[in-house]
């Protein structure tokens, strides 16, 4: 399986989103600072992520999420659903 996920920073608020084969391991590189892109962005939540069964469509699905449109539609997705201020 291949996940698209999200993360959020627990400091701003900012999300990131990636995708990977292993998502529990890619979490804990995130959160153990092995990630460059968010090293400085600890401590980071695991707030969203769907699995596909081919690694095309996840990298397909990350690179539609990433623009500023559609991750301002997740914050609010994500903002609604877990009743938090992000």
């Amino acid at each position: 399986m291949y996940y698209v996920y999200v993360l959020l920073c627990k400091q701003n608020g900012d999300l990131y989103i990636g995708y990977s084969e292993d998502l529990k391991q890619r979490f804990q590189a995130h959160n153990n600072g092995k990630v460059k892109s968010t090293k400085s962005k600890r401590p980071l939540a695991l707030v969203y992520y769907e699995a596909y069964k081919d690694k095309s469509d996840a990298t397909k699905r990350e690179k539609f999420l990433k623009p500023h449109q559609q991750r301002e539609f997740l914050r609010e997705r994500i903002r609604n659903s877990l009743k938090i201020k992000i």
